[in-house]
């Protein structure tokens, strides 16, 4: 073959992998077709886990006056928990990335049913604190590994499938207020033992999503990590400290609510402890609705313009909500839980997208950071409610979401990786 025939030849060849590349981003089944069983079950999973972490917050009253906690005590124990895992969450997730580890998601369900049953019979406040932290490990492991099993699972649609997964969480944490007013409530903190089951539920399903994993999962990721058309290093950093300052918005914010908002109703509006469970459901549940149409929103408009609405959309609300009457607080946490949630999908999936083939240590970190800055919320919010009163929490919190206002810096990932493709 001649130089000018071969040189053909290679055109020919780079052109065809161009259009792979481009088609291999563009289209949702090029990496597989999304594999919906998985996500059902990585959801189902997330469910289970965050259901049993919501009773330790859903249990605050009950605790409060049993051990005779003061607001900044109940701070200090979601600090324990959300610091516990936030720390350990970036690690894992960086771990795995260069050596994945298909089962550890059961290894991680197993710290949870040892801080349950911890927690079910804890006599003294440093036994609520272990409890805490070991629940706390098993989030660690689970939240950045089953969030890689979502992206692998996705088929392309990365958004949609971070939802699906998220809103599992979501779902369980609003059961947990739930389960502890019509359960743990009338039959003492022992029957949180009860929930070792759930544990135990979730244990065998992740050895199976463990199964497909090793057999299937990692070959999925493998044409994903090779996307191109990243910003250089510099905007990349800037874009991910932007993410991180909303992540510190979005929980610092949700902190007042999922902590606190329990006690601000029934100090404010002397409603009895059940009551106060069922608004903080509907809030909750708010929440999860949010999560699931953020993340496919997100694929469809474009993300940087979701995580922009949805954090500086909620402030209207938040400003209003100190003022409200009864009915009023209850109406506007449903927008408030919405709003706000529908975020977190978008700003998980924008930035794999920043740092393609760093799945894990991207999920570890903004999972990792989110529980983090839930937990120094709920201790920084506990003191002031100590010092200041409940209401003030929410009249200082209510200007949180003007952090918003730092997603205008963002760079348009998706414009410019679809500029980065050849023609």
């Amino acid at each position: 073959m001649g130089f000018l025939p071969r040189l053909r030849h290679s055109s020919r060849v780079m052109s065809e992998a161009a259009v792979s590349q481009r088609q291999a981003l563009k289209q949702p089944g090029a990496a597989g077709r999304t594999a919906f069983t998985v996500l059902v079950a990585i959801s189902f999973c997330h469910l289970l886990n965050d259901m049993m972490q919501s009773l330790l917050p859903a249990l605050y009253p009950m605790l409060k006056t049993s051990y005779a906690l003061s607001f900044g005590e109940i701070g200090f124990l979601t600090f324990t928990f959300q610091v516990t895992a936030s720390l350990l969450q970036p690690i894992i997730g960086s771990y795995t990335d260069r050596t994945p580890r298909p089962y550890s998601l059961a290894a991680g369900m197993g710290f949870t049913l040892v801080g349950l049953l911890l927690l079910a019979f804890a006599g003294s406040y440093a036994l609520l604190l272990l409890a805490a932290a070991l629940i706390g490990t098993g989030s660690s492991v689970f939240h950045p590994e089953s969030s890689r099993v979502a992206r692998m699972a996705s088929g392309g649609q990365h958004g949609l499938a971070q939802s699906v997964f998220q809103v599992g969480g979501n779902v369980g944490s609003a059961a947990g207020p739930l389960l502890a007013a019509f359960i743990v409530l009338p039959h003492g903190q022992s029957s949180v033992a009860w929930f070792s089951l759930t544990a135990m539920l979730g244990m065998f399903v992740l050895f199976n999503v463990g199964h497909w994993y090793k057999a299937h999962g990692m070959a999925r990721l493998k044409p994903l990590a090779a996307a191109a058309g990243t910003p250089g290093s510099k905007k990349v950093a800037g874009a991910i400290a932007v993410l991180l300052a909303l992540i510190f918005s979005k929980y610092f914010y949700l902190a007042s609510l999922t902590s606190y908002y329990t006690f601000y109703l029934i100090n404010r509006f002397h409603v009895s402890v059940q009551n106060a469970q069922l608004h903080l459901f509907v809030f909750l549940a708010a929440v999860a609705f949010g999560t699931i149409i953020g993340g496919p929103l997100g694929d469809r408009v474009g993300r940087k313009y979701i995580i922009w609405a949805s954090i500086l959309g909620v402030l209207p609300f938040s400003l209003l909500l100190p003022h409200a009457n009864l009915f009023w607080t209850g109406v506007l946490t449903v927008p408030i839980g919405v709003i706000l949630a529908s975020a977190f999908p978008a700003i998980v999936v924008y930035a794999q997208e920043l740092l393609p083939g760093r799945t894990g240590t991207v999920a570890g970190l903004f999972f990792g950071f989110a529980f983090g800055m839930g937990g120094i919320g709920a201790a920084v919010l506990g003191k002031l409610a100590d010092a200041f009163g409940i209401d003030t929490v929410y009249e200082v919190c209510a200007f949180l979401p003007l952090i918003g206002l730092l997603a205008a810096l963002l760079p348009d990932v998706e414009h410019r990786r679809a500029r980065a493709l050849p023609a």
